[in-house]
């Protein structure tokens, strides 16, 4: 097992710069966390786009008007990030993008962000429950009181149900059992770590690390068509039933039953705001 995802970063980045866009089922992910943005996210303010990768968050906000600052682990993503960002026409909006690690903020200041985005996944990959949830907490620690803080995982469910199309040979080894009831997956893309939270597991070690901040939804990213990445993609080719599922996707992508069955799930959080101590005499 190799600890360090850098060194899958640094060799996939090609890999992830396409990924939310390469076919109808992996745009799922995309649109559907595009939408929760939309709903949630004030007019105008400025956004850290945590373990951003490639810059396919960071672009579409700073297209919307958003001052963004874009971190990611891997250079390679970075130094990619900076040729979109300065081919797109809205590379002005961007303020930075830098080699960083979501465990250790501490370059930026204690409520420096109107809201702060950890997509994709980013979490999932950090070895060791203290190690994320010191994330998590750092993610909370830099947003504005008030201020909305996303973060997407992968989820163990979502994970499962794939097995057998995905990944059928794995399903007879000891660490199909692990990620089963740990959620501790040790060969990820062949020899990588990754954690795949429950939905309850989620929402628990949110809590647990950012007790000032208040969950006010969640969504399964994929949702239904988790386990049906081929048939979706040929849905996809049918605009009218297309259009039918999509809607259907996202009535349906926040009722728990949904949660549970997408590889990828999102949480929508806000944190406290600071309340005046009363004077005692």
């Amino acid at each position: 097992m190799i600890k360090d995802i850098r060194k899958l970063y640094s060799t996939y980045w090609e890999r992830e710069a396409v990924r939310l866009k390469q076919d109808a089922y992996h745009s799922l992910e995309f649109s559907t966390t595009f939408r929760f943005l939309k709903r949630y996210l004030p007019k105008k303010g400025l956004i850290l786009d945590a373990g951003g990768g490639t810059g396919a968050y960071t672009i579409e906000l700073a297209k919307l008007g958003y001052k963004v600052v874009l971190l990611d682990y891997s250079k390679h993503n970075i130094d990619m990030a900076k040729k979109g960002i300065e081919k797109s026409k809205a590379g002005k909006n961007v303020k930075d993008a830098v080699v960083g690690d979501i465990t250790d903020l501490s370059d930026f200041a204690d409520n420096s962000f109107d809201a702060v985005l950890c997509l994709g996944g980013p979490l999932s990959l950090i070895y060791g429950k203290l190690k994320r949830r010191k994330a998590m907490s750092e993610l909370a620690r830099v947003a504005k009181p008030g201020a909305l803080i996303f973060i997407s995982v992968m989820n163990k469910f979502g994970a499962l149900s794939i097995g057998p199309n995905k990944w059928p040979e794995e399903i007879a080894t000891k660490n199909f059992i692990n990620l089963a009831t740990t959620g501790d997956d040790r060969l990820w893309i062949g020899k990588y770590y990754c954690h795949y939270f429950s939905p309850e597991e989620f929402r628990d070690e949110f809590r647990t690390s950012c007790k000032d901040s208040e969950i006010i939804d969640m969504a399964g990213l994929e949702g239904m068509a988790t386990a049906s990445q081929n048939a979706i993609n040929e849905l996809a080719k049918n605009k009218k039933a297309w259009k039918n599922w999509t809607d259907m996707h996202y009535r349906l992508c926040t009722t728990q039953e949904v949660i549970g069955t997408s590889v990828h799930m999102l949480l929508v959080a806000k944190k406290g705001k600071r309340q005046k101590l009363k004077a005692t005499l």
